[in-house]
């Protein structure tokens, strides 16, 4: 097939109503869709605006607080007493566990060791294991599961092991 025929038959979807035209010519075979797996720029999941200070609460729509929701959001906003503020390495999604019916990797008053996961932050469909940086017991967790977390923000809060 040649490039006019490609360039036409990508003009056709453009300036159509069709979402996606298959063409097979011999051995070659050509898919030309309007929609991608990933969402378009600007379309991607509503990101919570974080505060700077990390003991303030994060915004979540009234719609759909639970009770759980409010007593994770009591604990994760609780003043913290000069314990290691650990930071997410990169944009992502928070994970507090390995799959959704996993228990979560911490929880609040839990020892851990330093190199133990504390949680997973998905960005571009990549798992990345956050690992504790010191030895301790956490403190305080600073964001929810499934929430929209940015570079340098609060994760947790760990109180270093005397």
């Amino acid at each position: 097939m040649d490039l006019k025929k490609i360039k036409s038959i990508i003009k056709l979807v453009e300036e159509s109503s069709v979402q996606e035209v298959s063409v097979e010519e011999g051995d070659f075979a050509i898919t030309v869709s309007k929609q991608s797996s990933l969402p378009p720029f600007g379309q991607v999941a509503p990101q919570v605006v974080s505060a700077p200070a990390p003991a303030q609460a994060p915004a979540v729509p009234a719609s759909t607080t639970t009770s759980a929701d409010t007593a994770h959001e009591a604990t994760s906003t609780a003043p913290v007493s000069g314990g290691h503020v650990q930071k997410s390495p990169i944009v992502g999604t928070y994970y507090e566990a390995a799959s959704p019916d996993s228990d979560p990797f911490i929880t609040q008053g839990c020892s851990v060791k330093k190199g133990d996961t504390i949680c997973i932050v998905e960005a571009m469909k990549i798992m990345n294991e956050i690992e504790a940086e010191v030895d301790g017991v956490i403190e305080a967790i600073h964001t929810a599961n499934g929430q929209a977390i940015e570079y340098d923000q609060p994760l947790v809060t760990i109180k270093p092991a005397s």
